[in-house]
């Protein structure tokens, strides 16, 4: 293995942590003795051709430096290869990294960690789920969450998270049970209607929502979390349990387990890793031990 390590790095994540980020964590890798080489594209899809033209080159690691969106991408240009993937968690949700026991906004012990998984051949194979030609690590989701990310990206007013709070309010004042068609691997096709359904190779999303509670990132095997039809009031009522993922115990909430999801549905759009994938129907499937994940 090679010794020179790539920084794949969003300047923006984290409101700006990303670029501060990326010289800790460097620091760290060169004190261990790994020569560190950064890239930063000038958009998403040259900095992933530039992720990829670093792992066919034969880089000893691609390191993710940002958020769940940054792992994401770098998951894009390492799944299948071989080449493992280290991250350093400064985003604002950070939940692969919180789910994988890693450190969350903490650059240098992140790079002393990848540093040490390096030396010891330290890696924990993770499983992926594929959607079409995308890679996701954590969850996809579609429904009421979906429909909120579509509402907050369509607007303007106010910036930041708090986008997504008011975005939330509109869409529940406009909550409806959503009717879907559901395959689980070779069963029948199901109708099903739903308030969301959330397809979890891992457990969490939306910075510590553990919507698919009882997901493992290597048993082969989705977690689908379905919410039936709810009220306001109980949407509300249960929405903080989902914190906790104490949701699932509520009768609205079902969990389904397979390697194979397809969803389908009128309007609705399907995110993976809080990145847009685009309108149901969506097929998921689950790839074991697509990715080598430095711990």
């Amino acid at each position: 293995m090679t010794s020179e390590l790539t920084l794949f790095v969003n300047p923006a994540a984290g409101r700006g942590r990303g670029a501060h980020a990326a010289r800790p964590a460097a620091r760290a890798l060169r004190e261990a003795g790994f020569s560190v080489r950064g890239i930063v594209g000038e958009d998403a899809a040259d900095g992933l051709a530039r992720a990829r033209k670093a792992v066919a080159d034969g880089t000893g690691a691609l390191v993710a430096v940002g958020g769940d969106g940054m792992v994401s991408l770098a998951l894009q240009a390492v799944a299948g290869t071989g080449t493992p993937l280290g991250v350093v968690a400064v985003g604002t949700g950070n939940d692969f990294a919180r789910v994988n026991g890693l450190p969350v906004r903490r650059p240098e012990a992140a790079g002393a960690v990848i540093a040490a998984a390096l030396k010891e051949d330290r890696t924990r194979a993770l499983d992926l789920g594929k959607t079409g030609d995308r890679w996701f690590g954590t969850v996809l989701a579609s429904g009421f969450d979906s429909r909120v990310n579509d509402r907050g990206n369509r607007m303007r007013w106010p910036t930041g998270r708090f986008r997504y709070d008011v975005a939330m309010l509109a869409e529940l004042a406009a909550l409806r049970p959503i009717r879907y068609r559901v395959r689980f691997d070779d069963a029948p096709e199901l109708e099903i209607d739903a308030t969301l359904i959330a397809v979890g190779n891992g457990a969490s999303y939306g910075g510590g929502m553990r919507i698919c509670a009882d997901a493992e990132m290597d048993d082969g095997l989705f977690d689908v979390c379905v919410v039936g039809p709810c009220s306001r009031t109980t949407l509300l009522r249960v929405f903080p349990r989902v914190y906790r993922g104490t949701h699932t115990g509520h009768p609205a909430v079902t969990v389904h387990r397979a390697a194979r999801v397809r969803l389908a549905a009128e309007d609705v759009t399907g995110y993976a890793d809080g990145e847009r994938i685009g309108p149901l129907p969506l097929v998921a499937e689950t790839v074991p031990r697509a990715v080598r994940l430095l711990v």
